[in-house]
């Protein structure tokens, strides 16, 4: 089966990371909208218009089914696209069940994008799990520029987190959602100015587990095409997706 993937930038190779590793024998396309990234700071209808903009790329580029792995894009166009499109659409939900479930007895802090934390699908979903009222929003949208630049781990990114967070007593604190794809990379940054008892919890296993609703028996020979913004990425810029994914690699066993 050929599958699309795409976000606005490399935060969405966290997933396709995973879905490389659990179904490893489809084919996959990934698109980073490199042109307009960051997509947390635009408004609602411009992150609508790259996301119907893209989805008609991946149809036309022949997948069978599409994940949107941003979060923000999910948030603000999800709806409307599976209202457009007859192709399954797969979007991204911030982990705050999942966190609930797994450490609800203490409070969960979920930071995303300035756009998901601001939409109302992300309070939707927290007045339906949130019982107890333990969920609190943090959006960083700086973390998506410091991505971009492959800065992960600096002065800088530690700093900004730091004074990002120093508003919430954190030893009240068990669970981190990383509600922005972006967020994977930072697990070490995050560990290094978070309490040992807080857990990293993330949506993309639950999103390929969704996926796997839509793959048949027939797939195809594996491989990933990347795009930028529609231009088809070739030569020494492969070498930088590869060097996300080997970080990708290293990060997957933080906890």
């Amino acid at each position: 089966m050929k599958i699309g993937i795409f976000d606005s930038g490399i935060g969405g190779l966290s997933v396709l990371h995973q879905a490389l590793k659990i179904m490893p024998e489809h084919q996959y396309i990934y698109y980073a909208d490199e042109k307009n990234v960051p997509y947390g700071e635009k408004t609602k209808e411009q992150v609508i218009g790259y996301v119907d903009e893209i989805i008609q790329f991946m149809i036309d580029h022949g997948v069978e089914a599409i994940v949107i792995a941003c979060n923000t894009a999910t948030s603000a166009a999800v709806k409307i696209m599976r209202e457009k499109y007859t192709i399954p659409i797969i979007g991204m939900e911030p982990a705050v069940k999942k966190a609930i479930d797994l450490y609800g007895d203490y409070r969960v802090l979920v930071c995303a994008t300035p756009i998901t934390v601001n939409g109302k699908k992300m309070h939707d979903l927290v007045d339906r799990v949130d019982k107890k009222n333990l969920v609190d929003l943090v959006a960083l949208p700086q973390l998506v520029r410091f991505a971009e630049k492959q800065e992960f781990d600096s002065e800088a990114v530690k700093n900004y987190l730091k004074e990002e967070l120093s508003c919430f007593d954190l030893s009240q604190y068990h669970s981190l959602v990383l509600g922005c794809t972006h967020f994977n990379y930072f697990k070490d940054s995050f560990r290094a100015v978070l309490p040992l008892q807080i857990h990293f919890v993330d949506g993309n296993l639950g999103t390929l587990n969704h996926l796997k609703e839509y793959i048949n028996a027939n797939s195809l020979l594996p491989g990933v095409e990347y795009y930028y913004s529609g231009q088809k990425v070739e030569g020494k810029e492969l070498m930088r997706i590869q060097a996300y994914l080997d970080r990708l690699d290293r990060m997957i066993n933080i906890e």
